[in-house]
């Protein structure tokens, strides 16, 4: 049985029946078709912002679930550091979705946040029941964690313009298969009604 400590990490509760994850963000976007995530990203990049400051108001954890970009002993501070200090492509999308000191973060070398990661251990924590998926890329890292998410019973939310996908067309698709695979939610970020989750 986990002991808990009264508080975790500041304001962040140690249990909520909701969690915002926000998934691979803190990016230099160095690969193929790096250019078209990027600009499909960036408008993203401020709806994730709002919600994320939504939350921090009902006291809604925000978990960061990032990929290591292969790198077995980086940390949040060592990507953030890279993506803003070494002037990469992902620049302004870390500057303006930075983790705060409030903020979970959890490191990920696969596809879903789950896999091999201290995310269901941190979730059964917060006992937290629903998800709100937020991210990059929609038909990728969002869709594996849904369907991972979806095998552990969590109820899922995907605001569809808090993801985005290289091709417009990969990114409705995965929305789509997550509605009828994962039997996600899919809303825009202003529709969910945070009050009663």
């Amino acid at each position: 049985m986990l002991k808990k400590n009264n508080d975790l990490h500041g304001s962040a509760p140690d249990e909520c029946s909701t969690a915002i994850l926000i998934i691979d963000v803190i990016n230099d976007f160095d690969f193929e078709d790096g250019q078209k995530l990027f600009d499909n990203a960036m408008p993203v990049a401020q709806n994730i912002k709002e919600l994320k400051l939504e939350a921090r108001k009902r006291k809604i954890p925000v978990i960061y679930v990032n990929d290591n970009f292969g790198k077995w002993k980086s940390n949040i501070n060592i990507l953030v550091d890279h993506c803003i200090n070494d002037n990469t492509l992902g620049k302004s999308i870390a500057e303006l979705l930075r983790p705060e000191n409030e903020d979970y973060f959890v490191l990920k070398a696969k596809h879903s946040g789950f896999y091999s990661t201290t995310l269901s251990l941190l979730l059964e924590y917060l006992n937290t029941e629903t998800l709100i998926l937020t991210g990059i890329t929609t038909d990728i890292c969002i869709f594996f964690t849904a369907n991972d998410a979806y095998m552990r019973d969590f109820k899922i939310i995907v605001p569809s313009d808090c993801t985005a996908a290289v091709y417009k067309e990969q990114h409705i698709q995965a929305l789509d298969n997550m509605k009828r695979i994962v039997k996600a939610e899919i809303v825009e970020w202003k529709d969910i009604d945070l009050a009663r989750l």
